[in-house]
């Protein structure tokens, strides 16, 4: 492919998540093919006679002209189509958790190991504009090093969210935690590094469904920074809320924009006199630019022909995370 700066890009799975993908290709990437078993969705998304359109995503995968294939299908769908997509000689760009649970993502890496494909995995919450800020902040050392995290992130559901495929086990894997929790784990990761200590609660306390509604964890490493993390579908006011506190100071992230409010990063720097720290704030645009930083970003790893700073370890990392919390909870996700 060499250093070609324009990707041909096709789309399998058309709901939500493949609409946000869509417009959000930026100036190397042009839709030339979309898949979904609801063929109104792909028709819907395709907006032009040029876009090819297929029910099955295993004819989209035989267009030849395609470069990178972005998976953002339910969760039991996503292993068969990456290792088929990997055959086929696609670069992937597949939506988090990467599979419905560890034992899939174990038989991914390893079919895919040997292969020349980029694969990378959607944690597009560390292209937000607050937590590359963030980021960038750590790393200067202003405010010292990362102690500890504590992380909140959850929404209310919906009328017969009950009934949607994320409340199905054999489709989704799991409830919130392998939903939102995914998101807030890989975060920490980000921050904190590798867990070496993994404790934790699941539990259902309102929808009437089978798996869990709320997760409460404790991730700890091996030199003792931990991370406490909540996620939520009866947390009735949407809330995204993400610290971070180090040896000089702390970061406070807030808001994603939309439902969840204005997506905003204050920095509190300790004073020689301790006390009331200094204040500085990030305000940032309303509009969700993560999807475009991401893949933008894979554009260039493929360019470059460099490994994706996020890839099929940190969705096996976290998946492995996932996996221990679920069993410790004894919800039979496993059968």
């Amino acid at each position: 492919m060499g250093r070609q700066v324009n990707f041909n890009i096709g789309i399998i799975g058309c709901g939500l998540i493949g609409n946000k993908r869509s417009k959000s290709l930026g100036l190397k990437g042009k839709l030339v093919a979309c898949a979904d078993l609801n063929i109104s969705r792909a028709i819907k998304i395709s907006s032009s006679k040029k876009i090819k359109v297929f029910k099955d995503w295993k004819k989209l995968l035989e267009v030849k002209e395609i470069d990178i294939v972005i998976i953002a299908t339910p969760h039991n769908q996503l292993s068969k189509i990456i290792i088929q997509a990997c055959k086929m000689k696609k670069h992937i760009l597949v939506e988090k958790p990467g599979s419905k649970n560890l034992k899939e993502m174990i038989k991914i890496i390893s079919k895919v190991k040997n292969s020349k494909i980029k694969v990378r995995v959607g944690f597009n919450h560390r292209y937000h504009p607050s937590i590359i800020k963030a980021v960038k902040i750590i790393k200067s050392g202003i405010i010292g090093k990362p102690m500890y995290l504590r992380a909140r992130y959850g929404h209310g559901g919906r009328p017969s969210y009950e009934k949607e495929w994320r409340s199905k086990p054999s489709i989704s894997g799991g409830g919130e935690l392998i939903d939102q929790g995914s998101h807030l784990i890989d975060l920490s990761r980000l921050f904190l590094g590798e867990f070496s200590e993994v404790n934790g609660f699941i539990n259902t306390y309102f929808w009437k469904m089978p798996v869990e509604d709320n997760a409460f964890l404790t991730l700890k490493t091996s030199s003792n920074k931990i991370a406490f993390l909540h996620v939520s579908w009866t947390e009735w006011k949407n809330i995204f809320s993400f610290e971070i506190f180090c040896s000089h100071g702390k970061l406070d992230i807030s808001g994603m924009g939309g439902s969840y409010g204005k997506e905003q990063l204050i920095l509190y720097k300790m004073t020689k006199k301790m006390g009331i720290p200094k204040e500085k704030k990030w305000k940032f645009k309303s509009q969700d630019i993560s999807w475009k930083n991401e893949i933008n970003e894979f554009y260039d790893d493929i360019i470059y022909n460099r490994k994706p700073k996020v890839n099929l370890n940190d969705a096996y990392q976290t998946l492995k995370i996932i996996n221990k919390i679920y069993k410790n909870s004894k919800y039979d996700y496993f059968t």
